[in-house]
């Protein structure tokens, strides 16, 4: 239960619409730029809504026996793609739901999927193997074993994917079907993201540390002192600033100049419990973050990674995701009760003289 009492949007968060989907919701995203907004739950029920009303457009239920896992919302936002414990995955029209195509990797759980930037590509992974497929479900690409099962999956620059597992990072050419670059350490990787350009890869780890290389350079540097392992990591959209969480603090590091080898991080102390979900804007330097105690903030940062609150609500409970739209105008997060809640994000023309109220 949320170690806070309820409290009603303020700052930057204005009063949006609240809505509600069967079981705990895990997965939500944006579709149709930023008109629709679709939700997932554990049960396998996805639901789709309007941007701007809640108004429910269509729903889905028991979409993958066993459960939901995971959902990917292409680029341009008119299909989506769904997984679960059934080991299916499903390629969805996101109009009305209707499934396009269902892909069946056989019996293992599919907890990863992904989206090129192009959009041309699907990369799915399924214990330790990852697959890719185009638009309309044919495959174009498998990989070998991977030493243990793949924990994290992402596209880095065109036809290029990035897959972590214990030990290793590896960059697969997929068109060309070649291996580009290995990153080998010794510890199991729990999570990963690259910077915009792709030259900086992040992993959280098992071992309560973020450890980080450089592919242009093929240094990496490690950074420990996390209470709990760092699952949540974000860059803004610049990749000067690396947002990172195992704990109901926020650790932002800044890789300007030298950084952030010999630097001190800005630090991030806005929740009561662990953070559950954290993501930056868009564009810009705002990091929205939820937690168990159902509390969402969104910060403004500077460059050094340290700022301050310009914004808050109250989840309800435990937030499953939070999805900022198209636009950054909109926040949307989600909780373990399936409660949906999405805020008006706005800036007011007094707020940085008065301060956060």
């Amino acid at each position: 239960m949320p170690d806070i009492e309820p409290f009603s949007p303020r700052g930057m968060f204005h009063e949006g619409w609240t809505a509600e989907v069967s079981d705990y919701a895990i997965a939500c995203g944006w579709a149709l730029k930023g008109k629709q907004f679709i939700v997932g739950d554990v049960a396998g029920g996805i639901f789709a809504f309007e941007g701007d009303t809640g108004k429910i457009i269509w729903k889905k239920e028991n979409t993958h026996s066993g459960g939901l896992l995971a959902m990917s919302i292409h680029p341009e936002g008119e299909i989506f793609a769904t997984s679960g414990q059934d080991g299916n995955v499903q390629i969805c029209n996101c109009h009305e739901g209707k499934v396009i195509k269902t892909l069946n990797l056989g019996k293992g759980w599919v907890e990863h999927l992904k989206w090129s930037n192009d959009g041309l590509f699907l990369a799915i992974a399924s214990s330790k193997k990852v697959y890719v497929f185009n638009e309309i479900g044919e495959e174009k690409w498998i990989s070998e074993d991977h030493p243990s099962t793949v924990s994290a999956i992402t596209w880095s620059n065109k036809n290029e994917l990035a897959t972590a597992c214990y030990g290793r990072v590896t960059f697969f050419d997929i068109v060309k079907n070649k291996t580009n670059q290995k990153l080998e350490w010794q510890g199991s990787l729990v999570s990963m993201e690259l910077s915009p350009d792709g030259d900086i890869v992040a992993c959280g780890s098992q071992d309560n540390s973020v450890h980080f290389w450089r592919r242009s350079t093929g240094m990496d540097a490690e950074m420990t002192g996390y209470p709990g392992k760092p699952s949540h990591l974000s860059f803004d959209d610049s990749g000067k600033l690396l947002a990172t969480s195992g704990s109901e603090r926020i650790t932002v590091w800044s890789f300007i100049g030298n950084g952030p080898e010999g630097t001190m991080p800005g630090e991030l102390c806005h929740h009561t419990e662990p953070i559950s979900s954290l993501a930056f804007s868009n564009k810009g330097m705002l990091v929205a973050s939820g937690s168990r105690d159902g509390s969402v903030v969104a910060s403004f940062l500077k460059n050094d990674g340290n700022g301050d609150p310009v914004g808050a609500a109250f989840a309800g409970d435990l937030v499953g995701a939070i999805s900022w739209r198209p636009d950054d105008c909109a926040l949307a997060a989600v909780n373990a009760k399936g409660v949906v809640n999405v805020w008006k994000f706005k800036v007011r023309t007094n707020f940085f003289s008065k301060g956060f109220k």
